[in-house]
């Protein structure tokens, strides 16, 4: 649910003149590219590192430096080191929306820190921090949003009602968190949950769906690649699961991670693809990140409320679990 869409620049070489919020210095510079080159290698933990002392060498004054490290910590679920880089973060924002945002930023993090110790004082310190967000900043809708939640964890839940209310009345740039918005205003106990990523997409077909408008389907998402041996093995077993649970509260979506758009098209046509498909543009798609998906195959089944049930890599046997999630998705639609 990370709302808030950080901006990172191009690659940085040696030729090149800093780029606004990069560092100045040499020697940061040249760390900074090494950092780079952490994170095209996937060695996400390594470059966190590397952008933190790169921004430390240039005297504590590189952004782009703790942006990208905060955005790595948040991808690895390292919600501690993400907190500590975005105070890092702070004394470096200029007043207004900009420190707003990193008020926000600290207050995302501050709040999966709660999530994954289930400790209270963590959502308390991130309402402080969206609080102050709101203050600095008060057309930082998105701040609502995340104050609902964290409000909702500390069962506080007409407050939250209220924050997910001004969410809906404000935002304009988020339209794909207002379904799930609107959901957690008519069942607030569903924002204590372990949710499933919003995201929003247009199938193969030209369907146009959102995860929170399957709301009462079970979905079950497949990540995959035309270029992985396992993910083509599994395609008879997905066909096989879309046709038994046809007709009934149910959604089979595979999520294609190739780069090349006209091999897909012409893998899924011969093999029978039928049911939706989507490409999300390479392995750093946007979808497969907010999914955490860092290996392929990947499944994940989630219930008819949105709530994430299980996660399997690789061709899992998931077929019970469907059909009694199913059948409890059916019974509550009747």
């Amino acid at each position: 649910m990370a709302l808030l869409l950080l901006a990172l620049g191009p690659c940085l070489h040696a030729a090149d003149a800093p780029k606004p919020g990069e560092p100045t210095d040499p020697k940061a510079r040249k760390t900074f590219a090494s950092a780079m080159d952490w994170e095209k290698h996937h060695s996400d933990d390594i470059a966190i590192d590397d952008y933190r002392k790169a921004n430390k060498q240039d005297g504590g004054h590189c952004m782009e430096c703790l942006r990208r490290a905060y955005r790595l910590a948040m991808k690895l679920g390292a919600s501690k080191d993400a907190a500590e880089v975005a105070r890092e973060m702070l004394p470096q924002a200029t007043a207004g929306e900009p420190h707003a945002a990193v008020h926000y930023l600290l207050a995302r993090a501050l709040q999966e820190q709660g999530i994954s110790s289930k400790k209270d004082i963590f959502f308390s310190e991130s309402c402080d921090e969206l609080k102050t967000a709101l203050a600095e900043y008060p057309a930082l809708a998105e701040a609502h949003l995340a104050l609902g939640v964290s409000l909702a964890r500390l069962h506080q839940d007409d407050a939250a009602r209220q924050e997910f209310a001004a969410f809906l009345s404000q935002d304009r740039r988020n339209p794909e968190a207002h379904d799930r918005a609107a959901r957690f205003m008519e069942r607030v106990e569903l924002a204590r949950a372990r949710m499933a990523p919003p995201f929003s997409l247009t199938t193969l077909t030209g369907q146009r769906i959102s995860l929170d408008g399957l709301a009462g389907k079970v979905v079950l998402i497949d990540f995959w690649a035309t270029w992985c041996g396992p993910c083509r093995e599994a395609v008879p077993h997905i066909r096989q699961i879309a046709k038994k649970f046809e007709g009934q509260p149910f959604v089979a979506l595979s999520i294609s991670l190739d780069d090349d758009e006209a091999k897909w098209r012409e893998f899924v046509t011969k093999n029978g693809m039928t049911w939706m498909q989507y490409r999300d543009g390479g392995s750093g798609g946007n979808i497969a990140r907010q999914f955490g998906v860092h290996a392929i195959p990947a499944t994940f089944t989630i219930d008819a409320d949105g709530v994430l049930q299980d996660q399997h890599v690789g061709d899992a046997q998931i077929e019970g679990k469907l059909k009694k999630l199913v059948a409890r998705a059916a019974e509550e639609g009747l």
